[in-house]
Parts: C-alpha cells; sequence; structure tokens
C-alpha cells in the first residue's frame, strides 16, 4: 500500500507536458474566415464616429468644381484676400475621387469612403505580413492593435488613399523580397496616384529607398541584378512623381512646411502639427506599440539574421511619430506587417496547451484578444459609435443660411475652421467668400496678422484697419488655440460691431457703420454676450434683475428659433428655469437640447439636480453616471455624487465624495462649504 501510495505521489508529481505548437490554419478554414469577419467589423467600428474634420468642406467643394468644370484649378479660388493668385494643390486627384460619395450618398457616402480607405489600408498591410510567412492568426491581433491606433486619422481627408497606396507599396515590396515574382515597376503608377493625391512623397521614397539600400548591401540574396532594378525603380519613380498639374511645386511643399511654415504662430497652434498628446493616445495602444515594435523586432534578430528592411522601417516612422501627431495613421499602417510578422513567429514559438489545438479554440481565443486591444478605445468618452455629421462643429450651416436669406455680402472674416465650409456653401460667389479657409491662404504677412487677431485686441484693430470688414463670423466657442482665441472678448467689448446671429456653432456680427447697418440697429443682440466667459456675469446679474432676466430669456428664444441647432440657448434657458424653480420646464429644455446635441456638456448634470431637487436621488445618480460615461469624468460629479449621498442620509458617504472633490478642485466653494458643514455635523 505504502508503495502503492508512493507510487501514485510520484504519477501526481510528473509534470504536465504542454503539446506541441499547433500548425498555422488556413485562410479557408471556417473559424479563421469567422475571425477576419470579426476583426472586419472591429474595424468598421473604429471609424464609425463622428464624420467632424471641418477640412472635407474644402475638399468637397474642390472636387465639386472638377466635376463640374472638368478641370482643376490652379489659381485660388476659396478666398477674397488671395483670389486668382497661383496656388497648388496637391490632393485634387483625391478631391475628384471624393466629391461622388458625397454628390450621391451624403453622408453614407462619406462612411463609405471611410470604411473602405481604412479596410484597404489595413487589409493589404495585413496581406503584406502574409507575405513575410505569418500565416497563422497572431497578425489578426496586430491588425486590430494598429486599427486602434489608426482610428485617429481615418477622416475624409488625403491621408486616407496615402495610407492604402503605403500599404501597397511595403505588399509589392515585401512580397518581392520574399520570394514572390513580383516586378518593382509596378511602384510607379502607386508614386504617380500617390504624387496626385498627397503631399507625403517622401515617405514613399523612404520605404522604397530602404529596400533598395537593403539590396545592396552585402549579406542579402537581393545582392545585384535585383538591387539594380531596384534603384531603378526608384529613379523612374521620382522622375513619375513631377506627373502632376503641379509639377516639382507638388514636391516642394513638404519643405516648405517643416523648414519655414511650422514656425509660424498660425501653425504652431494647430494641435495636429504639434507633438503627440500622450493623455489622448494611452487608450488607443500607441504607447504599446511605439514599445512593441522594437522589442519585437529586436528579438527577432536574436534568432535570425538582422532584418534592417525592419530596423530602418521602424526608425523612420517612429521618429516621424516622435515629430508630430498628424504621422501617427502613417506609422500604424507601416508597423502592421512588421509586426504581425513578427508577433506570429513569437506565437508560433510557444507551447500551448491541448484545448487550444482546436481551429475554433484558436479562432475564439484571439477574437477575445481582439476585443480587449479594442475596448478601451472604442469606449472612449466623447466619441460614441455612431453615424452622424456634426453640424454643431465648425459646420456653420444656419449661420451661412442666415447669410444667404439676408443678403450679406462684401468682406467677410472667418477663423480658418470655418473656411471650409463657407468657401463649400458660397464659391464661387466672390462676394461671400471667406477670408482665410482650411488651407491657410496667404503671405506670411497676412496670417501673422490673422494669428495676432485672434488673441489680441491690438492686433485685430491693425487687421480690420487694414481690411475693412463688412461680415464677422466667429465659432461659437474658441477653437483650442494656445495662447487662447479671444476674439469673441475683442468683439463683445468693440460696440462698433453689432451681434445679429447666434447659434451652437457661430456667431454672425456686421458692422454697424457699414453696408448692414440697419440689420446691426434692428436686429442686434444687446445682452447675449459673444464670448461664453462673459456668460457668468451676466447670468449673475439676472440673479436680482427679473426685467434683465427676461430680456436674456427673449433672446435666447430667438437663438432657439434662429437654428436647428440650439442646445447651448436651451442649456442657458434651463438655467433660468432651475432658478425660478421651474423644474418642469428645465427638464424638458434639457432633454430637447440632448436631442440636439447628444454630447451637450452639463445637460444630464442639470437633469440630475432637477431630480435631486425633487426628491429622486436614484434617478439622479443615474443622471449624474450617464454625464461620466458620456463625457468622461470631468470637475464637480463628485460633488453631485454626494448630494445624492446626502440625501439619501448616509453622511459618511457624502462627506467623502465631498473630500474627494475638494481634493480634484481646491477651488471648488460649494465642495468646500459641504465638507466644513458635514464634517462639523459629523464630527470630523
Amino acid at each position: 500500500m505504502a508503495a502503492g501510495r508512493h507510487g501514485k505521489r510520484r504519477k501526481s508529481q510528473e509534470p504536465v507536458q504542454p503539446s506541441a505548437p499547433s500548425p498555422p490554419l488556413s485562410l479557408r478554414h471556417p473559424a479563421v474566415l469567422l475571425l477576419v469577419a470579426v476583426v472586419a467589423a472591429i474595424v468598421v467600428l473604429s471609424v464609425t464616429f463622428d464624420t467632424l474634420d471641418p477640412d472635407q468642406w474644402q475638399h468637397l467643394a474642390v472636387g465639386r468644381f472638377i466635376w463640374t468644370q472638368h478641370r482643376f484649378p490652379t489659381i485660388q479660388l476659396w478666398t477674397w484676400p488671395t483670389y486668382g493668385q497661383p496656388d497648388v494643390d496637391y490632393a485634387w486627384g483625391f478631391e475628384a475621387l471624393a466629391w461622388p460619395f458625397w454628390r450621391y450618398g451624403g453622408t453614407i457616402g462619406l462612411y463609405l469612403w471611410r470604411w473602405l480607405m481604412t479596410l484597404a489600408a489595413l487589409g493589404l498591410a495585413w496581406a503584406a505580413s502574409r507575405k513575410m510567412g505569418a500565416r497563422g492568426i497572431a497578425p489578426l491581433l496586430a491588425t486590430v492593435l494598429c486599427a486602434m491606433v489608426y482610428r485617429g486619422r481615418t477622416q475624409v481627408r488625403p491621408e486616407s488613399i496615402a495610407a492604402v497606396l503605403l500599404a501597397a507599396e511595403i505588399l509589392v515590396l515585401e512580397a518581392r523580397r520574399h520570394g514572390e515574382r513580383v516586378h518593382p515597376l509596378w511602384l510607379v503608377p502607386i508614386a504617380c496616384l500617390w504624387a496626385n493625391t498627397h503631399l507625403s512623397t517622401y515617405n514613399f521614397l523612404f520605404v522604397l529607398g530602404i529596400h533598395a539600400v537593403d539590396a545592396t548591401l552585402p549579406g542579402r540574396p537581393e545582392h545585384g541584378a535585383s538591387a539594380r532594378t531596384l534603384w531603378l525603380t526608384l529613379l523612374a519613380s521620382a522622375a513619375v512623381l513631377l506627373v502632376n498639374p503641379f509639377g516639382w511645386r507638388t514636391l516642394g511643399q513638404p519643405f516648405h512646411h517643416f523648414f519655414a511654415l511650422r514656425h509660424e504662430p498660425i501653425f504652431k497652434n494647430i494641435l495636429e502639427l504639434g507633438p503627440v498628446q500622450w493623455n489622448q493616445n494611452w487608450r488607443n495602444g500607441l504607447p504599446l506599440l511605439l514599445v512593441g515594435w522594437p522589442a519585437l523586432a529586436l528579438a527577432r534578430s536574436r534568432r535570425r539574421a538582422l532584418d534592417r528592411v525592419e530596423l530602418a522601417t521602424c526608425a523612420v516612422f517612429t521618429a516621424s511619430v516622435l515629430v508630430g501627431a498628424r504621422f501617427i495613421g502613417a506609422y500604424a499602417v507601416a508597423a502592421l506587417p512588421y509586426v504581425g510578422r513578427d508577433l506570429d513567429e513569437w506565437a508560433r514559438r510557444r507551447s500551448w496547451p491541448a484545448w487550444l489545438r482546436p481551429a475554433w479554440s484558436r479562432s475564439a481565443l484571439a477574437a477575445a484578444g481582439c476585443l480587449l486591444l479594442a475596448i478601451p478605445e472604442l469606449t472612449r468618452p466623447g466619441i460614441p459609435i455612431r453615424m452622424r455629421l456634426p453640424w454643431t462643429t465648425y459646420t456653420p450651416v444656419a449661420a451661412c443660411d442666415y447669410i444667404a436669406s439676408r443678403g450679406l455680402r462684401g468682406r467677410f472674416f472667418n477663423p480658418f475652421p470655418l473656411g471650409g465650409y463657407i468657401a463649400y456653401r458660397f464659391a464661387p460667389d466672390r462676394d461671400r467668400l471667406p477670408f482665410m479657409s482650411a488651407h491657410l491662404e496667404g503671405t506670411p504677412e497676412l496670417r501673422g496678422l490673422y494669428a495676432f487677431s485672434l488673441l489680441d485686441a491690438r492686433g485685430w484693430g491693425l487687421l480690420n484697419d487694414q481690411y475693412r470688414f463688412d461680415v464677422v463670423l466667429i465659432p461659437r466657442y474658441a477653437y483650442g488655440t494656445t495662447p487662447p482665441d479671444n476674439l469673441a472678448l475683442t468683439l463683445d467689448a468693440d460696440s462698433s460691431w453689432a451681434k445679429v446671429f447666434a447659434d451652437d456653432v457661430a456667431q454672425i456680427l456686421v458692422r454697424r457703420d457699414g453696408p448692414f447697418g440697419t440689420l446691426a440697429r434692428d436686429s442686434s443682440y444687446a445682452v447675449l454676450p459673444g464670448d461664453p466667459r462673459n456668460v457668468p456675469a451676466i447670468g449673475a446679474k439676472a440673479i436680482g434683475d427679473l426685467p434683465l432676466r427676461r430680456r436674456l430669456e427673449r433672446e435666447l428664444w430667438r437663438e432657439v428659433a434662429g437654428s436647428p441647432w440650439h442646445s447651448e440657448a436651451l442649456g442657458q434657458l434651463a438655467n433660468i428655469a432651475m432658478l425660478e424653480s421651474r423644474w418642469d420646464d428645465g427638464r424638458r429644455e434639457l432633454t430637447e437640447a440632448l436631442r440636439v446635441q447628444p454630447l451637450a456638456l452639463g445637460a444630464r448634470e442639470k437633469l440630475g439636480m432637477i431630480a435631486l431637487a425633487q426628491g429622486r436621488p436614484r434617478e439622479a445618480l443615474r443622471w449624474f453616471e450617464q454625464e461620466r460615461r458620456a463625457l468622461g469624468y470631468r470637475n464637480g460629479l463628485d460633488l453631485r455624487r454626494g448630494q445624492v449621498a446626502e440625501a439619501e442620509g448616509d453622511l459618511p458617504r457624502a462627506l467623502a465624495f465631498y473630500r474627494a472633490e475638494l481634493r480634484r478642485d481646491s477651488g471648488n466653494e460649494e465642495a468646500r462649504d459641504s465638507v466644513e458643514s458635514l464634517a462639523g455635523r459629523l464630527g470630523k
């Protein structure tokens, strides 16, 4: 018995041998096909969010011109100060291709463009990893990771075509490098198309140059005649890059930007031209990719010959990301083939449990991994998955309707994010063209004075003296310059201008002594300020001044009537209703504000405050939680949660929330008073 027990013990102590690595699955296997469908669905979902790039309207305006006039514009037709001057439109090919999607498909057409371009770019990059030998399912995990990183660059813009062309170039070169009989001259038409759709042709030359240098260096089977073929292809491609309507001037634009334009104040204030905002990119996996790609490449080099192409490609595209956030998209596409190949080799070296041997088990595990990679980014607050043109963001539809209906024309002023839509709406009417469009036209002196005018009243005075504007069209909210945009503040203090229109997107002002003086006299807003920073002061005065409150209310209802996009006015009307304890009115106005703008800041919080005032703390808590989920955490929400806890009689929990709020925002007087009051009652 002892021997038996000993024998059993010895048997139980024997190590369990893991099963041998499973062979790669065929792409035709149903489990793999289902996994590919899951990845494609994740990719499509990742780009199904608001189409909000203001540049797209200018691109669509040019595309419309090309299709209706049957030629591409070589002079400036989109802004009045520079009208008729020579122009270089590097993106004319993209604009001609994109216009039919909008013309015949509308909003769905724009989303169709985004879906097709993103699937094509990532699909070709995934195919390149398979040409490099990655026949397992691990590259699909890399595809999802790179899709999340690429997500922020998937608007309707020229770089979407450049991403497809970059992936196609890598596919051709890697297929050739890994033994397939693909002639590199296929790259010449890719170069020609690239030169007519996007200015990043330097990426094409970098990638082809890396392969040519690698083939030339000793230690590769490509050394010899194939290297000469690559160099000849590089020369032919460089020559064909000149086959565009603007010749060498198109190729010179990136260098002009790098050495000159990026130092101008106006360009320094554009976020995508600045460094990566890491607080906006940790959820999408960019830090993981930046660290993981070189780590996988170096680990692979310890087992195999050094892949000079991969290391050089990694170095070039990683350096570009560190230079500017706008290069993240190209980086993600360039990384995918190599990360997919390296991850596949790593996975094939592992010994996996026997239960992972069946194809369906492996695909199910990979699908779960894809979802885990995607969920943090797909659930990012403020970027819901939906198909919508956000008419409340830099698209002044109602303002342009007002301009057309009131016959406003002359010398317009506008910040450039609004200029693309104004050009789309009114070009080629020279009397209604924007001052500056999304392409930042003009001389360095004009752009410098424009930037100064946004920040300082003296700058606005100099610009207005020089151009003598008739109509000013500005955003409802400043668009995030550093230092902050102060033009609305300047115009509020300038009695020579009258605000005659406002909605969630834009405000229109006319000069009182100009051609629209009658409109200024009869239709100007007298109470409601243009700059949101002046609204709290008016609100504070209105608390104790009923006649002022009623005048303010009438102007807010006028704003509601003047535009379908009026959530801001409804929010302020709700504030007045809450001040006067008209809870049902406030709830109705806030509900309508959320219908107009589902991401209206503070609307759910105010609905919670109304529920709390009416004795429904559970409902109030649901509204506060919805505010956090929709827009992310912001100051004030812990204070509200504390008020719910206090209403339910849980005073210790309420005190904890109040203190948490005070730690986050030490200047919150309401939280401070609540802490002092409740701590005194609890003796804490």
